[in-house]
């Protein structure tokens, strides 16, 4: 069984929500024969590389908040991190254009370490002091994650490489009716929208073995639309 996974770097309900789909994969018996696939899908596809903000600012700014309650809109999502056992910085992290990631993570996808790779930058996100938006940081990544650091740098050298699979992947979640991440599809039948807890994704996976139909499955969770505004739980809540 395929497990797609549409998210974006810059998500951070992608981030949380890996984690949780991952708690439920855990404990589902086929486990050891499911194939998870990571898409692109950019919040912010329209940003130049090289324009980046502090996540506070930019929250602020695009949600007509005061530094202090994009401070507080930040800490709610820390809280929901937190309990998922994540590292996650709410202040000090920056915000950019992700696209030159998501060509990393194809290339990442192309030679087996695609889900390595998006761990690490995950982590360097939003839990270390390293910013995926600044190249060298990229490279570092890479390596770590087993990639060559000749072809790594090749890649961010050349902005068409890998370009053409990025956009088929965006072209294709607005096909398939995602218009917020991280979007779910499980074999083709099943698709799940948002930070969903890890029991719905145990529930998805055992349905979607059964070879039903493509169901929505989950009531409403938090999730990141395609204009890149994140919803935020009221304080204490962790859905």
């Amino acid at each position: 069984m395929r497990v797609e996974i549409w998210s974006d770097i810059a998500c951070p309900w992608c981030y949380i929500g890996k984690a949780r789909f991952e708690k439920g994969l855990a404990g589902f018996a086929h486990r050891d024969e499911v194939e998870v696939v990571h898409r692109s899908f950019e919040l912010d596809p329209g940003r130049a590389k090289g324009d980046t903000a502090l996540v506070i600012d930019m929250l602020a700014q695009k949600y007509g908040r005061t530094p202090e309650e994009a401070r507080s809109m930040e800490a709610n999502v820390a809280a929901n991190a937190q309990a998922e056992g994540l590292g996650y910085r709410a202040e000090g992290r920056d915000h950019g254009s992700t696209f030159d990631i998501h060509r990393l993570l194809h290339l990442a996808k192309a030679r087996g370490r695609q889900d390595e790779l998006l761990s690490l930058a995950y982590r360097a996100n939003f839990a270390e002091e390293r910013s995926v938006y600044d190249d060298e940081v990229l490279v570092e990544l890479a390596v770590e994650a087993g990639l060559d650091v000749d072809e790594v740098r090749t890649v961010l050298a050349d902005p068409e490489a890998y370009a053409a699979e990025v956009r088929a992947d965006e072209r294709e979640a607005s096909e398939l009716g995602a218009n917020a991440v991280p979007f779910f599809v499980l074999d083709r039948r099943y698709g799940i929208s948002g930070g969903q807890p890890a029991e719905v994704f145990a529930q998805a996976l055992e349905q979607a073995w059964k070879d039903r139909p493509l169901t929505a499955i989950g009531g409403d969770a938090a999730a990141c639309d395609a204009d890149g505004a994140c919803e935020v739980p009221q304080a204490g809540s962790t859905a």
